[in-house]
């Protein structure tokens, strides 16, 4: 642009001064344009999965509030109530409560993944009449993100008896592979939340909440943002993701390697994961959960593993190794027992941060890793297959029922020693 400007006023100097243009330019404002996560909305899949489901109305009727809007105070106002309403409705929605609003099955997660999409897409793309910075664009997208996830919806009774559990899941995620993808542990994340359990130690109550599965969220510290203030309060918290395919993973080592899988905005890292304090920082995390009595029980139809196995760098070495029993000291990490991805990430966060706040003796933690989530057969194919099948509410049903009941296992065998 500098050139042509140059040229121009080579060329015709005079008529620039005739017709008096300003020598210098002004900036003109561009409109934000869609993520790539959030341009997958325009296909079929997820229209249906929304209007199966009743959650079509929440992306129009967010844009119609923000349009009338006359000020950043009450755009954010509006965020945060309708993205608290947003992860409210579709937790009742999951435990049964109030109107279906379709034919899709309640257990779905992926109604409120699209619906949330909906959302962030609008107001991305807002243009009020008003001035708004991007900083607080940014803001207003974090409030969304955050009231919408549950990650502001935490609540636990006061009174000492009611123990406290916390439980995180994930997004659906390779949907570039089959848009179509569901994710059990965002489904069991919606099926728990607030949900009170009997342990042997008494009634406990679960809270979850849902996290992104983009690099830079985790790198901005969304995770220890979240479960920083509640982690010294809690007598259990467990990270679940999506893992292997007809088994569980009770995962008993995280490591501090990102290995670059694209995540949903198709990004991708491959890095040393990024955390404060760098100096300080372990290759290796362990799981405070009873693995052992987890895969001892009968908790379902799904067989449940003590997943001891790693990838290293042995110390003085430059290859990776496979390590079936864990790692080696003085060993640099290259995939923990949940792999390379954001699974094996948030462990190593939420395990660290456990550390960190020096609860390692004190807060059973870890990570647990669903089976694959399978459509029926005969369903397989994403370009041909429908978006549900009985044996794929079946399977999910089946995955929301074993994590709740490896959850009561882990309270009941570390609870009754607190």
């Amino acid at each position: 642009m500098k050139c042509i400007r140059v040229r121009l006023g080579i060329l015709g100097l005079a008529l620039f001064t005739s017709l008096s243009v300003p020598t210098t330019a002004t900036a003109v404002p561009t409109t934000p344009s869609p993520t790539v996560e959030e341009l997958r909305l325009d296909r079929p899949v997820p229209q249906e999965i929304l209007r199966r489901s009743g959650f079509d109305d929440a992306a129009p009727e967010f844009a119609s509030e923000l349009a009338s809007t006359h000020s950043f105070t009450q755009a954010r106002r509006i965020v945060v109530r309708d993205g608290s309403a947003l992860w409210r409705r579709a937790v009742a929605r999951a435990q049964g409560q109030g109107l279906a609003g379709g034919d899709l099955s309640r257990d779905d997660d992926r109604p409120l993944y699209w619906a949330r999409l909906g959302m962030t897409r609008e107001l991305r793309t807002w243009e009020p009449e008003f001035a708004i910075t991007d900083a607080q664009r940014d803001t207003l997208l974090d409030q969304l993100e955050r009231t919408s996830r549950g990650q502001t919806d935490i609540r636990y009774p006061g009174h000492a008896h009611t123990k406290r559990i916390l439980l995180t899941g994930f997004d659906p995620f390779t949907l570039d592979r089959d848009i179509r993808i569901s994710n059990p542990s965002g489904a069991t994340a919606l099926a728990l939340d607030g949900t009170v359990v009997e342990t042997a130690e008494g009634p406990a109550r679960i809270e979850t909440v849902v996290f992104p599965v983009r690099w830079q969220d985790f790198t901005d510290g969304r995770v220890e943002r979240t479960l920083r203030p509640y982690l010294p309060k809690m007598d259990l918290f467990t990270t679940v993701s999506q893992g292997r395919a007809g088994r569980f993973d009770i995962e008993r080592t995280n490591g501090a390697w990102r290995g670059g899988f694209p995540d949903n905005d198709n990004v991708s890292r491959t890095e040393t994961v990024p955390v404060t304090d760098p100096a300080s920082q372990p290759q290796w995390t362990t799981t405070t959960l009873p693995y052992t009595a987890i895969v001892a029980a009968h908790t379902g139809p799904f067989p449940v593993y003590d997943h001891t196995e790693v990838t290293e760098i042995p110390a003085g070495g430059t290859d990776p190794v496979v390590r079936p029993d864990g790692p080696t000291p003085g060993s640099t990490a290259r995939a923990g027992g949940g792999g390379d991805y954001l699974s094996n990430e948030i462990a190593y966060r939420a395990t660290l941060l456990r550390d960190r706040l020096g609860l390692h003796d004190t807060l059973p933690g870890g990570h647990v890793h669903t089976p694959v989530l399978q459509f029926g057969v005969g369903n397989t194919d994403p370009a041909t297959g429908t978006v549900t099948d009985p044996e794929f509410v079946r399977n999910r049903l089946d995955i929301i029922d074993q994590v709740r009941a490896i959850v009561m296992v882990a309270a009941d065998a570390t609870l009754v020693r607190k």
